[in-house]
């Protein structure tokens, strides 16, 4: 199947037992057994829901991997990764990462004994520089967020079997839509599912898929024993969402790249971070393993008086936190997703006070062109 058509025929599709189109909300906790270990498959919701079946049998396709899981949310995805690992363990992370992804890190599981170092894998020398002999993992973020570096998914995941490590790429940003880790040699991926693959503003959930039966053995483990489950309902909100994913990825590129015209020609904008620039320092790795370039964009306004100036201004671009949804959206990583981060360490990656990021809706772009054309001036 193309793209377009597995988003609508991927997983499984409909009610067999009704013939409805669309597959069921299954609002239920238990199920019936006809004896003790006989039953149709599913026994308890925490340990499979139909509805959450569904939708994990179509992210698995999507990313064509050997077994996909939903969960409450993406931190809730990447936290029951982090514990395929134990105490005295050691991962390399992508630096400029999300938020959330450091605080977990840092905050949480290092209480754990779980280990993390954060460097700039976009260079690859400084993967194979910081491997130490208890590290069992590299995590990539690409492209990165907030300011969109690239990473060979390729030559990484190469690098990293070399060292019996797990590659893990958050896949967030560009979606199976427009980048798929497994086929180029990644061992887990992941999503925040609120974002692109929802859609909507309207669910909170997280995705990952395994590209091994021994991986998708652990990982159903630590998910039926950790419990951090989605639910039915947002399991079909997201089924739902994933339908339309590819006219939104298509009709949000076209507008970004028109944005991303009008930022590089104003004089307020210092910087542009945006992997579909010629300019940018990987865009020949982001052609080369991906189909687009996403709705993500951020640019430097020099200060944060011009950023607040600017977010004080606009009308259309709703600032909030999150991305990927139908509505654009704006906001200040060093002050929102990225304010767990400490400032010494923002200062380091280069996410300034001054840094705007926008996500790209599928309004109008004229009507977003003159939004922050007014709110600029």
């Amino acid at each position: 199947m193309r793209r377009k058509t597995k988003l609508i025929h991927g997983g499984i599709s409909g009610d067999p037992h009704t013939g409805a189109v669309s597959v069921p909300i299954y609002q239920v906790s238990t199920y019936k057994q006809e004896a003790v270990g006989k039953h149709s498959g599913f026994e308890y919701s925490r340990t499979g829901n139909p509805t959450r079946h569904a939708l994990e049998e179509l992210i698995k396709d999507l990313e064509n991997g050997e077994a996909g899981f939903a969960f409450g949310s993406g931190m809730a995805a990447i936290t029951a990764v982090m514990m395929l690992f134990k105490s005295g363990d050691h991962v390399l992370l992508t630096d400029d990462v999300y938020g959330g992804t450091f605080r977990v890190m840092t905050k949480v599981l290092n209480r754990f004994g779980i280990e993390a170092t954060f460097i700039d894998t976009s260079d690859l020398s400084n993967i194979e520089k910081a491997i130490q002999p208890n590290t069992k993992a590299l995590f990539i973020e690409s492209p990165t967020n907030p300011l969109l570096k690239i990473t060979d998914i390729e030559a990484a995941s190469m690098l990293a079997k070399s060292h019996k490590l797990v590659t893990i790429v958050d896949n967030t940003f560009s979606t199976p839509y427009w980048q798929t880790p497994l086929t180029l040699g990644a061992d887990i991926v992941l999503h925040s599912a609120t974002k692109y693959l929802g859609g909507h503003s309207d669910v909170v959930a997280g995705l990952v898929v395994v590209g091994s039966k021994q991986l998708a053995e652990d990982l159903h483990f630590v998910q039926n024993s950790t419990g951090g489950v989605l639910g039915p309902q947002d399991s079909w909100l997201l089924i739902r969402g994933i339908k339309t994913l590819g006219l939104r990825m298509e009709e949000t590129e076209k507008n970004t790249k028109q944005l991303v015209d009008f930022l590089q020609n104003h004089p307020l904008v210092e910087k542009i971070y945006y992997p579909g620039l010629e300019s940018h320092p990987n865009h020949e790795i982001a052609k080369k393993q991906c189909e687009g370039f996403g709705g993500m964009i951020s640019f430097d306004v020099g200060s944060e008086e011009k950023a607040d100036q600017l977010l004080a201004k606009v009308k259309y671009f709703t600032l909030a936190e999150s991305l990927g949804a139908v509505e654009s959206l704006i906001s200040v990583p060093a002050r929102m997703t990225h304010a767990s981060i400490p400032l010494e360490r923002r200062k380091e990656l280069g996410i300034t006070d001054g840094l705007v990021r926008i996500s790209v809706g599928i309004e109008d772009v004229q009507d977003l062109i003159e939004d922050l054309k007014q709110a600029m001036s």
